[in-house]
């Protein structure tokens, strides 16, 4: 297909948009007119400026059928950029929707964060009726969508009320996998390939750990979670976790701690001994995900454990008596059906977990699975993802954290559930973008929220090896940290 922007850049948010009906496409894009462009399927998206309104149009073309919408504008609007491309977007929309006959329950919300949006118009003031109001006419979401942005947003309130400006959360990186999932393009590393890399790894990020605790502790900040993400942290052996859990509670004051979570992750990685010492070293949230409760779907992703392993970790985390168990699914996994999935949300509820995060499957670049997408954009995700919803809305949970991704199957979302009151601070925080996140290990983002509200985002090395490689370059970031903290947060 051919995108054509004549008299406007608004190619990311347009693009988007032509996204949310034509998935896993590359397009031919020009800023000009030429006849040659106008063949075949084609969106022709133009603003034209004149004396006193802009004129708005787009014109598409899909299969030799087309659709044309029209809108004017004045030049002296308030926010003209933002209303032009808000105008040229609802009107593409409109035009993909009668020739496709689809509905994208989103609208024009194409961002990651779209419950961030809900909070900002009930900070402002603005009632119920008059969020969906302007969700709806605005930005054509479906009422679905919106209740359910409102609701996450409503359960967010609690923990957002008692967020310091002088409080921070830490993520700790653990970039091993034992074998990597074909829908997976986390940056990770199979154990088999880079055993040898491991030792290394853990001693530089105890030296991270400890060089950003000199730097950051009492100072002034507050330190008010922690999280272990990767990868699979539990990839690493017993003695190895024991050893950077032991670097945080050494050089981080852990007393005024009220969340450490460690992601196990993968069945195949979890034994009695390592979830002993993630408990004795002070984490009190854990995450063990079977994406599946179907032994057929797992041997599919590529995903080397089977259901009763993840139900005997599951039993032995219960066990052990962590505070809050969290297990991740997904919506739109290949093989899987909308009765598979229905049974796998069923048996989730029978263990009664804490926390419980539908994800919808995202076709990344990254990933194994992006070079089979065709086998995967032709899936009832969306049946799935209303069954999830459902049953953890009568089974007592509340949706405390969305976010969205590119290339979404259905333009769906990943929601995590919680009972009341069990709501993952770490969660809510990164993605609502209201506490700086200081980040350790290769592939990890420190995200610094500044007094006025502006984000500042510092990168570490991706790959396990420049990490090792260029560490003292590495450690320069955490004195850049440190130097916006001193100017924009102290």
């Amino acid at each position: 297909m051919t995108l054509i922007f004549s008299g406007n850049d608004f190619k990311y948010e347009l693009e988007s948009v032509v996204k949310l009906f034509i998935p896993a496409t590359l397009f031919d894009i020009h800023y000009d007119i030429k006849p040659e462009y106008l063949v075949g399927d084609y969106c022709f998206i133009r603003r034209k400026k004149g004396k006193e309104n802009t004129y708005l149009y787009t014109v598409c073309r899909i299969d030799g059928k087309s659709d044309a919408r029209v809108q004017s504008i004045l030049n002296s609007a308030d926010n003209y950029e933002g209303d032009c491309e808000i105008t040229l977007a609802r009107l593409l929309f409109k035009c993909l929707t009668a020739l496709t006959g689809k509905s994208a329950k989103w609208g024009i919300l194409t961002g990651i964060r779209p419950v961030k949006r809900v909070n900002k118009m009930i900070d402002m003031g603005m009632s119920r009726q008059d969020i969906e109001s302007e969700l709806s006419e605005t930005f054509l979401c479906d009422k679905s969508k919106i209740d359910i942005a409102y609701k996450t947003a409503l359960t967010q309130k609690r923990a957002l009320e008692d967020i310091s400006s002088k409080s921070f959360s830490l993520y700790v990186s653990i970039p091993f996998c034992p074998s990597r999932c074909s829908y997976c393009s986390f940056v990770s590393q199979s154990v088999e390939s880079s055993i040898k890399l491991i030792p290394e790894y853990v001693d530089r990020l105890c030296d991270e750990i400890a060089y950003t605790a000199n730097m950051f502790s009492d100072k002034g900040l507050r330190l008010d979670t922690v999280y272990f993400g990767g990868g699979t942290p539990t990839s690493l052996d017993a003695s190895q976790l024991e050893k950077i859990m032991k670097a945080i509670s050494d050089s981080f004051d852990l007393s005024s701690l009220r969340e450490y979570t460690v992601e196990a992750g993968r069945a195949d990685t979890i034994t009695r001994e390592k979830l002993e010492i993630i408990k004795s070293c002070g984490a009190d949230r854990v995450s063990i995900n079977p994406q599946t409760m179907n032994d057929s779907v797992l041997k599919a992703i590529d995903r080397r454990h089977t259901v009763k392993q993840f139900v005997d970790s599951y039993m032995l985390t219960k066990e052990i008596g962590f505070n809050s168990i969290n297990t991740d699914l997904i919506a739109g996994l290949p093989t899987d059906t909308v009765e598979s999935f229905m049974k796998t949300v069923d048996e989730i509820l029978r263990l009664d977990p804490e926390n419980v995060t539908v994800h919808t499957l995202s076709i990344k670049r990254a990933a194994d699975l992006n070079r089979r997408s065709e086998t995967v954009i032709d899936n009832p995700a969306e049946k799935m993802v209303e069954y999830a919803s459902k049953r953890l809305m009568e089974s007592g949970y509340d949706p405390y954290y969305l976010y969205r991704q590119k290339n979404m199957l259905e333009n769906l979302e990943n929601i995590g559930w919680s009972k009341p009151y069990k709501e993952s601070l770490y969660n809510i925080y990164i993605m609502e973008e209201n506490q700086s996140i200081i980040a350790l290990g290769a592939g990890a983002s420190t995200k610094l929220v500044a007094r006025d509200g502006h984000l500042k985002r510092i990168f570490n090395y991706k790959f396990p090896l420049e990490y090792i490689k260029h560490f003292d370059t590495m450690l320069e970031k955490k004195n850049e940290a440190w130097e916006f903290c001193k100017q924009n947060i102290l």
